[in-house]
């Protein structure tokens, strides 16, 4: 199936209003709006993220197919349950067994992990750590909605799992955590 978009200029959500998949009108500030708008954040992030990393890349294969999951979780999200949406675009659960796949695959390669990380080191990993922070900004707004009204469950699973993913993928960007930046307590640091 494909998509055509014809115009961008609608007109639609001129007073602050804007259509569901399901052709319901929210106000732009609504719960679910805020966690489409995040979710589409981290989709740039990761856009971003794609520019650091070789075109021909494992990792940019693997990033691209994020993008897409990342525009399938907000299909999801543009759709409310209802017995109609049902035949909707539903994240599944095999695609939250695959991104574990990818997450254990770069845990295995890494330097154990001897402190906390900070964000940083390569632009790459630098750009990773962001968008795990984006991650976990959407989970938030995606566990806000899902107090509020019934989301498809494998919604938030995959947010929590993508977080581990940009983690491990920074480490990874870090030369499989060997140049990872780590942080030392207050009590031990010197003085500066």
């Amino acid at each position: 199936m494909s998509i055509r978009i014809d115009r961008v200029v609608t007109r639609g959500g001129d007073a602050g209003q804007t259509s569901l998949g399901d052709g319901s009108r929210v106000t732009k500030d609504s719960a679910r709006i805020e966690a489409m708008g995040c979710l589409d954040e981290l989709n740039a992030v990761v856009g971003l993220l794609r520019n650091h990393v070789a075109a021909d890349s494992k990792d940019a294969t693997q990033l691209a197919q994020l993008q897409n999951w990342l525009f399938d979780m907000g299909a999801d999200l543009c759709q409310p349950e209802s017995p109609k949406a049902q035949k909707a675009s539903r994240l599944s659960g095999e695609i939250v067994v695959e991104l574990e796949l990818w997450v254990e695959q770069l845990r295995q390669a890494q330097a154990p992990l001897t402190s906390f990380v900070l964000p940083g080191g390569t632009q790459a990993a630098a750009w990773a750590h962001l968008a795990r922070t984006q991650t976990r900004t959407t989970e938030r707004r995606v566990v806000a909605l899902a107090q509020q009204e019934a989301l498809n469950p494998e919604l938030l699973k995959m947010l929590n799992r993508l977080s581990d993913y940009f983690f491990v993928l920074a480490r990874h960007f870090n030369q499989d955590g060997k140049t990872d930046l780590v942080w030392t307590p207050a009590a031990q640091r010197p003085a500066v």
